[in-house]
């Protein structure tokens, strides 16, 4: 097992690198996405896309991303979210369970950290997930998100990650969340205003009251070790044994 590291300047600016790689192979109303092939030994894709966002300044942007209280408000599709843990000043570990609708219905996926296996949840295999926010205007910001995930839902990959031929089915998918994202930035300042307004742990970490984890407690799990397993038929009481995983978002 690889014990895990918190990401360094370097570990940043190389995904800040991956973000503004250029070849984008489909450009329309605003919103770019690209899909590339993954390295050998690795059966995941890498899916990249980016948004012009005119209405709204940077630091909203990054504060809606960061606030999972108002991440309540309006991600539909969230089924719990909360704060584990700080490993470091600024890397924190979470859980996030959301609902995905893929060709089977509605499932549910979790990226989880030191949590049992739940028969009613999927956990997903998370390579590589960001943010890059770059702000083009006193007023106005590029946001583009990087994913290598397997949301371990049958079908689901295959159809939404790994098929080229199908690659245009990520347009809608992508436009729908990201509007809604555009719709919370621009609700954000006044739902903030109404609640805890100077409360900003991800910008001031001395207001980060979780308790601290130390990083030999944490443990990365590789996508290989979880190709086999189907958690959604496992009983909650069991366990995945060892050292919690580490998802790097």
């Amino acid at each position: 097992m690889e014990w895990a590291q918190v990401p360094d300047a370097a570990a940043f600016r190389a995904f800040r690198q991956r973000c503004q790689d250029g070849g984008w192979q489909r450009d329309r109303g605003g919103l770019a996405i690209s899909l590339q092939l993954p390295a050998p030994g690795c059966a995941v894709h890498q899916l990249k896309c980016r948004i012009d966002v005119p209405d709204v300044p940077a630091e909203t942007m990054y504060d809606v991303l960061h606030d999972s209280e108002y991440r309540r408000e309006w991600d539909s599709n969230i089924i719990d979210t909360h704060d584990i843990a700080q490993v470091a000043a600024n890397a924190d570990v979470g859980y996030y369970a959301c609902e995905c609708r893929g060709p089977r219905g509605g499932v549910v996926l979790a990226l989880v950290c030191k949590y049992p296996p739940r028969k009613d949840l999927v956990r997903a295999v998370c390579l590589l997930t960001g943010y890059l926010v770059h702000s083009t205007g006193p007023n106005s910001c590029s946001l583009t998100y990087l994913a290598q995930v397997d949301p371990k839902v049958a079908g689901l990959p295959r159809v939404l990650i790994s098929c080229h031929s199908r690659f245009p089915l990520c347009f809608p998918a992508f436009d729908q969340m990201l509007k809604k994202l555009h719709k919370a930035c621009v609700q954000y300042p006044a739902w903030k205003q109404q609640h805890n307004v100077n409360m900003k742990p991800w910008l001031h970490p001395e207001q980060n009251k979780l308790p601290m984890l130390a990083l030999s407690e944490l443990a990365l799990q590789r996508a290989a070790s979880l190709e086999n397993i189907d958690e959604s038929s496992l009983a909650e009481e069991e366990s995945m044994g060892g050292p919690g995983c580490l998802f790097p978002w």
